[in-house]
């Protein structure tokens, strides 16, 4: 479906102000205006990793606070569940989470939160309310979204905001992936920004935060202030999930082990380790992801969305070696991207699943080439390498995870990404790899939600993709187009209930439908 430019504006002025906007009838979300006694709601609400009897709900305020969750499936909050409160603070960064559990599957479930001064506890503030959708038991038809890449390459918020968040809203998507650079920690924003056509950018919204990269543990909270300035994200994050992975620029662009800050004079911290021990708590404290009891702070998960759907959230950052040039003949640790223990919990995960479908949302592409010094060519960023032979390196890892997938007789996997800057659809046949040891598969890329687009990146042959569709920026990789040329991409999934069919569309933020595809399931040997 197309929004025509009438359809579309009549939907988009329905936003109105901060929480001034209706999805199909959705209620949005209150914005309390407290007295001086009460805290305030500074960035709207969340939820995310949301399955068939649970799902994390999120809130920030202004103070020290104790949060108050209830939940129900009435809007007018009908026999509410009430959760035990939460206390949040500075050292929280006055964020908290809540999982609730036990809620009945394939349901509205409407939440409201509340919060009071930890000076006076009892005198509660309005309400905040949110929803979202527990996923099913039963075979129902499920419609998500995925796409990455938000406020990068100094495209900060101007007086559109970040409308592609709307567009994907119109939708009412289950949830949505967002499959990485959440944030641009090492892109400041200025007020304004020349453009190649003698225009002028003009950033209407610019905090001290994204005025300069982020190094401290206040600047990283910064970096996700900001992003929840914008009323089209807020106003998202009130009706649909959002299940959270991260990429590079949480900490810094293509940063590895390997990185060295020691010649950068914009960082006074030259520890990566620091950063990204910093840029990981921030992650955390502002996203509704779980917690996971046996590995604290862990990204990788498994989502499971009904008897149709698992989605397997891969982490190419927290385990990852040097960047190199990756042409070592032999697995080596120093190679590795995902790691032994995230490997050996994806394959035992994936043979557990019963899931017609199996989502792998990973944060690389797998066939593209991407240089960690793109003017010198060196050093690998991406899991390809770029000699177009045999596996080797990081593609090691990636050979043996395709051979044990197709060994195991797993069917039915799609792989969603973003991390590029365009649209594509990549399909990787064995017949055309110099590594054949695997199942055909569907490699799909959206993005970016609101940054620069860039144009196409090369292809390595080692596993065999081909270029089934893509829309790009003209001029090269070095093209860095606003958001207000259009370019910005997100994906649509449907899963039928009847038939198991997937349908995969590639979309722009205007809303035309660019490319899609319909597979059948297939049974697994």
């Amino acid at each position: 479906m197309r929004l025509t430019e009438t359809t579309r504006r009549r939907f988009l002025s329905s936003m109105g102000a901060v929480g001034g906007f209706a999805v199909a009838g959705l209620a949005m979300p209150y914005y309390a205006r407290g007295s001086s006694s009460r805290p305030v709601f500074t960035a709207g609400v969340q939820s995310g990793d949301v399955d068939a009897n649970s799902g994390v709900v999120w809130a920030q305020v202004s103070r020290p606070a104790r949060l108050y969750v209830e939940y129900s499936t009435s809007d007018r909050f009908a026999n509410a569940v009430r959760v035990a409160p939460i206390d949040v603070t500075p050292e929280t960064n006055l964020a908290g989470k809540l999982l609730l559990q036990n809620l009945p599957d394939d349901q509205e479930i409407f939440y409201r939160f509340r919060a009071a001064d930890l000076q006076d506890v009892n005198d509660l503030s309005e309400p905040i309310h949110g929803q979202f959708r527990t996923a099913p038991s039963g075979k129902r038809s499920i419609r998500f979204a995925w796409s990455g890449d938000t406020a990068g390459q100094g495209w900060g918020i101007d007086d559109e905001g970040m409308r592609t968040y709307s567009t994907i809203a119109y939708h009412r998507p289950d949830f949505m992936i967002h499959s990485g650079d959440t944030i641009y920690a090492d892109n400041p924003v200025a007020d304004e920004v020349r453009l190649r056509d003698g225009g002028i950018w003009k950033n209407r919204v610019v905090t001290e935060a994204k005025r300069d990269i982020a190094q401290t543990l206040d600047q990283f909270r910064g970096q996700w202030a900001y992003n929840l300035l914008d009323d089209h994200v807020k106003a998202f994050n009130a009706v649909c999930p959002v299940f959270y992975q991260w990429d590079d620029h949480e900490v810094l662009n293509n940063w590895s082990p390997s990185t060295d800050l020691r010649d950068d004079d914009r960082y006074k911290e030259k520890s990566i380790a620091m950063l990204a021990a910093r840029a990981s708590r921030a992650f955390h404290e502002m996203t509704p992801i779980r917690y996971v009891a046996d590995e604290p702070g862990r990204i990788y998960r498994k989502v499971s969305y009904g008897p149709l759907l698992d989605v397997f959230f891969i982490d190419l950052r927290s385990y990852r070696g040097p960047n190199s040039d990756g042409l070592d003949a032999e697995p080596a640790a120093e190679s590795r991207l995902l790691g032994e223990r995230q490997v050996a919990w994806l394959k035992r995960e994936l043979v557990r699943s019963t899931a017609t479908w199996k989502v792998i949302a990973c944060d690389l592409p797998i066939g593209l080439v991407i240089w960690d010094d793109y003017g010198h060519r060196t050093g690998s960023e991406s899991i390809s390498n770029g000699d177009n032979g045999p596996p080797r390196g990081r593609e090691l890892e990636f050979a043996d995870l395709l051979r044990f997938i197709r060994d195991a007789g797993i069917a039915n996997m799609i792989w969603l990404t973003a991390d590029v800057h365009y649209a594509a659809a990549h399909y990787y046949d064995p017949g055309k790899a110099k590594f054949r040891e695997f199942l055909p598969f569907w490699e799909c890329v959206a993005g970016p939600l609101h940054s620069g687009t860039y144009g196409p990146q090369e292809l390595d042959m080692t596993f065999g993709p081909q270029v089934k569709f893509m829309k790009a920026a003209p001029g090269g990789a070095e093209q860095n187009l606003p958001p207000s040329a259009g370019m910005q991409f997100f994906g649509l999934v449907d899963i039928d209930g009847q038939t198991e069919q997937l349908t995969v569309r590639l979309m722009d933020r205007n809303d035309t439908e660019l490319w899609r595809t319909t597979l059948d399931p297939q049974i697994s040997s």
